[in-house]
């Protein structure tokens, strides 16, 4: 399929409407109602729903919300994302309550480095240093020697020592950039986001034939040939700013379609074009939008499902946390 072919949807274009005019509904006023009550704090992705993020505390980046709710005096942290998510709150936040609105709330990249296959890999590589992506489970975490986030990678990576063997798990389209950028070479771990995979070079040719004035700005999880047609390569906190700064009033965005309530509400004299599939004019994740308004109700109500981690996985998964921080 070529680039000037006929698309077979347009593009979903997001701009400001204004939408916290819409008067919330009675779930979500019961949501606030049952969130005094628990004494709780609200965190939202920013994959989320918009009617999840409207009535959040906090909403942004996996690790950045959980450092927010460990700042805070709540007792409980409800937290609308996924498995991984709500588990580094709990590494963050042991003495605290941690429910995650839907257990099935997984993630096709976490899943992809199964603990115990890491471990194995360790065995037959003593030698090698595991820089862990913080999309990954506690169990992963706990068997790294640092953690990285898509917007500090390279920060990371090049203070490694030089004479160690680096394996990046578990995204291996986020290692291939960070290799780019620092010229490092690593060991990739073959997981990826099956949601970012799907951009392809030809559906976004062919959405840039529609608004050619519009800067790409591409998550770094998406596949090389994507990559390099984006003006910018960054996390999702670093789009919103790249968004502000940049002269242009329309972006093309190649990320989870739920970011676009993010940079609207932000940025409410920009427009953003959600970069489409060959399939589809968005690219909803599957596991981040099983989080639903009914299912955050139900979560505060009974405090369930509740996130536990083993203490001395808790523990030790916690350290190369707290080293990304020392080399932030």
């Amino acid at each position: 399929m070529s680039a000037t072919e006929a698309v077979a949807f347009e593009p979903l274009v997001f701009r400001n409407q204004d939408e916290n005019a819409e008067p919330l509904s009675s779930m979500q006023e019961e949501i606030l109602q049952l969130k005094k009550e628990r004494n709780a704090v609200l965190l939202a992705h920013n994959y989320q729903i918009e009617p999840i993020q409207r009535i959040a505390d906090y909403v942004g980046d996996s690790l950045g919300l959980s450092y927010q709710a460990a700042d805070t005096d709540a007792e409980v942290i409800v937290f609308c994302g996924v498995h991984f998510m709500a588990e580094t709150a709990k590494i963050l936040s042991p003495d605290k309550t941690v429910v995650l609105p839907d257990l099935e709330a997984g993630c096709s990249l976490s899943d992809s480095c199964p603990a115990d296959k890491l471990a194995a890999y360790k065995e037959e590589h003593p030698d090698v240093y595991v820089v862990a992506y913080v999309n990954c489970s506690a169990a992963v975490k706990a068997l790294c020697e640092v953690v990285c986030t898509s917007g500090n990678a390279v920060k990371i990576i090049e203070q490694v020592p030089a004479d160690r063997e680096i394996l990046f798990v578990p995204d291996q389209n986020l290692g291939q950039w960070v290799t780019d950028q620092t010229g490092r070479p690593m060991r990739l771990w073959p997981g990826s986001c099956y949601a970012h995979v799907l951009f392809t070079k030809q559906s976004i040719e062919r959405c840039r034939l529609q608004h050619p004035d519009a800067p790409v700005v591409a998550h770094p999880e998406c596949v090389r040939t994507v990559r390099e047609l984006a003006d910018e390569v960054c996390s999702t906190e670093k789009m919103v700013s790249f968004c502000k700064d940049h002269p242009s009033d329309a972006f093309i965005v190649l990320t989870e379609t739920g970011m676009m309530h993010r940079l609207v509400r932000e940025l409410p004299e920009k427009t953003f074009v959600a970069g489409p599939t060959d399939h589809c004019a968005c690219n909803d994740c599957r596991f981040m939008k099983r989080n639903t308004v009914e299912k955050l109700r139900d979560a505060l109500r009974d405090l369930n499902p509740v996130i536990e981690i083993p203490e001395d996985i808790r523990a030790r998964a916690q350290l190369p946390i707290e080293r990304m921080l020392e080399w932030s």
